[in-house]
């Protein structure tokens, strides 16, 4: 017997122990029906022959999600509202629509990797069902069942089938077919329309090649579409400039912007279900000569938090990290440029320190990723919520730990200051060069060297580098120059690695991203060397006396270890000091 049959009937036995508290008294546990309307069901039930949820949906004692979400609840397993979902072509493909209909199944996304593919049903341990969709896929592919409502099946079975999903396909369609502008907007078939199902695939299709930004770009004569992937753009398509109006009504619509105004910026947010994740576009429209350019960041939940041992710090710079973690006061920064990670990184710590034990209490802008056990707020200007006035707002919360999106002003650096020395810990991000940067950096913005000292615990900066493609990396021996950059002497040999490209990374010779750290942590002597504004050549001095790892160090690490290549750390990080 196979495991994954196994696994199945120790869920179905799991199943049948957790049904003994029956679904009425769940649903009533929880404050959503009445004894007086179970009662009613039960006759109803009897009267019609089939289960009892379906009975209550019937009577309108409950809707369809949240019978969905309480059955979910009850028997421990996952559910999918299939309202925002954007399923996977691929995963479609793989379940023929007349068996998705006999047994009111939809699949919804294909993760080669995993070799699985996620499906939505109503009845996730129905023995029969999975094993006529394990012989329809084959026995390499894991089946991963959802619950979901019947209706809500029915429904995305007759939007999905039968429709072109793929980006090439509905182009080809709109090509040779007309086009009914005026439907975009309003409720119903949404997938009768090409153009819905354009901007659909669209989305889907930067999420898959893992992009953080979609650029949709109006020039002269045509749509630019660029996606930023490991933090460079990439020219993905370009598209006639007359499907443009539509696509921008589209998502408008969908980011709940409003569609009439052209003239001004605008704001949004999208929130879909994608190859199985949960991902929110932030969506952000800019007039220019060409039209309205709309940019998207993609917010992917399940990537957006890393585990702090993750990171990919060096054994001895997790260890000064944690050790900041456990003061009990003093204020945490992280530095570096606009997409060095600096959110993923105090997410990660946050990660680490929360527990049932400590109130933890952010001011971001805006809040990115939701957390458990984690009080989040954004700011705010039209209600005059800046980051200095949620700082005060916040000490009234009674937090342990704060978290304050970014220091941009005096104002803010006082109030995040101040909350450190009335015995919270405080992190924050910074917009400096270098770790050391962080002292001259907060000088210049008004905060004197006397609070400075003994308030701020540590600094860490960081940068993003791409990492070579370990299928089409080769190696060549260092040039001299090559040895001097990295630190190493001329007399030693040394193999480092160029990018090539292949399949596997779409011909880029990079695939994935690494951050390239420095950790520095406030000891006494440089509290007191700060107090007494020392100059910073002597400071640097002092930490170089000390062993201190800088970003070029680090830098210069990952090349020597295969990860990254020389041009691309230089492309971040300025080693032209070390010449």
């Amino acid at each position: 017997m196979s495991q994954t049959v196994t696994e199945t009937i120790a869920d179905i036995g799991a199943a049948l122990r957790a049904k003994k508290k029956r679904l009425g008294e769940e649903l009533i546990s929880q404050g959503l029906i009445t004894e007086d309307q179970v009662s009613i069901a039960l006759k109803e039930q009897k009267k019609i022959g089939k289960p009892l949820g379906e009975a209550l949906v019937s009577l309108g004692f409950v809707t369809e999600a949240v019978l969905r979400d309480a059955l979910s609840e009850m028997l421990g397993k996952e559910s999918i509202d299939l309202s925002n979902v954007v399923p996977d072509n691929e995963a479609l493909e793989l379940i023929p629509k007349d068996l998705s209909t006999r047994f009111n199944v939809i699949p919804i996304s294909l993760d080669h990797e995993e070799a699985t593919l996620t499906v939505a049903m109503t009845d996730i341990y129905n023995l029969m069902v999975l094993d006529r969709l394990r012989a329809v896929v084959g026995n390499r592919i894991e089946i991963l069942p959802l619950l979901s409502g019947e209706s809500e099946i029915s429904d995305a079975i007759d939007q999905f089938y039968g429709y072109e999903l793929s980006v090439d396909g509905i182009l080809h369609e709109i090509e040779t077919g007309e086009v009914d502008y005026d439907s975009l907007d309003v409720e119903g078939n949404a997938y009768s329309q090409p153009l819905v199902r354009l901007v659909d695939a669209i989305l889907a299709d930067a999420v898959k090649h893992g992009s953080s930004d979609i650029h949709f770009e109006p020039e002269g004569g045509f749509l630019r579409l660029r996606y930023r992937i490991d933090g460079v753009l990439r020219q993905v398509r370009s598209l006639h400039k007359d499907y443009w109006s539509a696509i921008v009504v589209r998502l408008k619509v969908m980011s709940n912007m409003n569609i009439a105004e052209t003239r001004a910026p605008q704001d949004g947010r999208i929130n879909l279900n994608i190859r199985g994740h949960q991902i929110d576009f932030r969506v952000s429209s800019q007039p220019t000569t060409h039209g309205e350019n709309v940019v998207l960041r993609v917010l992917d939940r399940a990537k957006g938090i890393v585990d702090i041992d993750d990171l990919g710090l060096h054994e001895d710079a997790l260890s000064q990290l944690k050790l900041m973690m456990a003061r009990p006061e003093g204020i945490i920064l992280v530095t570096g440029p606009t997409g060095s990670g600096k959110t993923t990184t105090l997410y990660s710590m946050l990660g680490y320190v929360r527990s049932v034990e400590v109130n933890i209490m952010t001011l971001e802008d805006p809040v990115e990723y939701p957390m458990d056990m984690v009080r989040q707020t954004s700011i705010n200007e039209v209600l005059r919520m800046d980051f200095a006035n949620g700082i005060r707002s916040l000490m009234r919360q009674d937090p342990d730990i704060i978290l304050v999106g970014e220091i941009r002003d005096a104002d803010t650096a006082e109030m995040a200051l101040r909350a450190a020395m009335t015995g919270h810990q405080v992190y924050s991000t910074l917009h400096t060069n270098s770790a050391i940067g962080t002292i001259p950096r907060l000088v210049d913005i008004g905060v004197k060297p006397e609070i400075m000292a003994g308030n701020i615990i540590g600094v860490m900066g960081q940068r993003l580098v791409r990492q070579l493609c370990p299928h089409c990396k080769t190696s060549h021996s260092a040039a001299d120059v090559e040895k001097i950059l990295l630190g190493i002497e001329s007399s030693e040999s040394l193999e480092i690695f160029n990018a090539n490209g292949c399949d596997k990374c779409g011909g880029i010779g990079y695939k994935g991203r690494l951050a390239i750290l420095e950790v520095l942590r406030i000891d006494s002597d440089l509290d007191e060397m700060i107090a007494e504004h020392v100059s910073m050549g002597k400071i640097k001095k002092y930490l170089r006396d000390k062993g201190f790892q800088t970003l070029a160090d680090d830098a210069a690490r990952r090349v020597i270890e295969g990860i990254t290549t020389l041009d691309e750390v230089s492309r971040v990080i300025d080693l032209t000091d070390r010449l």
